[in-house]
């Protein structure tokens, strides 16, 4: 199975999720995703089609990387 061409990497320590596109074998860093509207706003300024769809259904084309899909923060400690 090939892998999905747009990967959201874990969150980081300090919150948000670090977005990456693999187009033709070379990955390039979007940004920082601290919300699914960042996310799709990333895919809309690479003139993606239909990003909001994309990114709100849970869509093959992208990857999840630990925890949960739209979830940007570690939840609070006990």
């Amino acid at each position: 199975m090939e892998h999905a061409p747009i990967l959201v990497h874990r969150i980081s320590p300090s919150g948000g999720r670090r977005v990456v596109i693999r187009i033709a074998g070379v990955d390039t860093v979007l940004g920082v995703a601290y919300s699914d509207a960042d996310l799709i706003e990333f895919l809309r300024r690479i003139e993606v089609p239909d990003p909001d769809d994309l990114v709100l259904g849970d869509s093959e084309v992208i990857a999840w990387q630990g925890g949960q899909p739209h979830v940007y923060e570690e939840p609070d400690g006990p």
